[in-house]
């Protein structure tokens, strides 16, 4: 089917043309069995997926990633429209490397690589239909779909672990300085009341995941800069595990002047949330200054 095409004048160039595609209905129909075909396929891990950032507080971010990719395709509509279509065979390379993780993830009941594959499957098919310059405007919203992927267990304890030594470290640093006595075990902290564990939910990942999220999404809307966007990116991981440190200390001076059952009650579970609003703030603020600093540079 031959495809329409308008010429239109550029912006201050009326020289210049601009060759703005119109969508076929073979193209359409062939779009529309491409979704059909991949839903078929990963309907069972997408729905594992929503089932995992409904009852799994660390990646209960994941709702927000469709939307923001979503949008993210949508705010590129129009340069999307003008990039040549240039399909090309390498792109099977990918689509069949995608087709044997999701393979592999099925058989192995690995999760993770199932999800991944979804990806790999996109961008094959992306670059199989419409070349590698549509895949390249398309990165960013592939790459923010890996937020939406829970990170395989394995990897998940080997991040956790060296959290929880961390933060149990810097609790018996700093409670010493207000008087607490402390003798620290490992990820344990022995307090003259009580002895508390630095469990793996009290590693500061969950905050981490979800600010890491938060950060990518408000970099992107609020500042301009590539360079700005990353640095705030990166800052939102000291940011979260120093939050983290900070509820253990409180949790610390409470059992010591407080009791336990203050420490440990309503307290503990709102703290979670009250250190997760300062470290947003706290991001926020650096912000401004980064966008202080800019202005006085220029």
């Amino acid at each position: 089917m031959l495809e329409m095409e308008k010429v239109l004048p550029l912006r201050g160039n009326p020289t210049s043309k601009e060759v703005v595609r119109s969508v076929p209905l073979s193209d359409v129909t062939l779009m529309a069995l491409t979704v059909f075909l991949l839903s078929s396929l990963y309907f069972s891990v997408l729905l594992k997926l929503m089932h995992d950032w409904f009852i799994l507080p660390d990646f209960s971010h994941g709702f927000l990633i469709p939307f923001f990719v979503g949008y993210l395709v949508w705010s590129q509509r129009g340069n999307l429209r003008v990039t040549p279509l240039a399909p090309s065979w390498a792109g099977l390379w990918v689509l069949v490397t995608g087709l044997a993780l999701l393979l592999l993830g099925t058989l192995g009941s690995e999760l993770f690589l199932a999800r991944i594959s979804l990806l790999f499957v996109t961008a094959g098919i992306v670059w199989l239909l419409a070349g590698r310059e549509m895949l390249f405007k398309l990165r960013l919203p592939l790459a923010v779909s890996l937020l939406a992927i829970p990170i395989p267990q394995v990897l998940f304890n080997q991040i956790a672990l060296p959290l929880q030594l961390l933060a149990s470290a810097a609790a018996s640093f700093v409670l010493p300085i207000f008087h607490v006595p402390v003798l620290r075990e490992g990820n344990i902290i022995r307090l003259p009341a009580i002895s508390l564990e630095v469990a793996e939910a009290c590693s500061g990942i969950r905050s981490l995941m979800s600010l890491v999220t938060l950060a990518v999404l408000y970099s992107y809307f609020a500042e301009r800069s590539a360079a700005r966007r990353w640095i705030l990116i990166a800052c939102s991981v000291p940011v979260a595990v120093c939050a983290n440190m900070l509820r253990i200390v409180g949790t610390g001076l409470l059992v010591q002047h407080r009791g336990p059952e203050v420490a440990l009650g309503f307290f503990h579970e709102f703290s979670g949330l009250l250190m997760f609003v300062f470290s947003l703030i706290l991001l926020l603020c650096l912000h401004a200054v980064m966008n202080r600093q800019a202005g006085r540079a220029v």
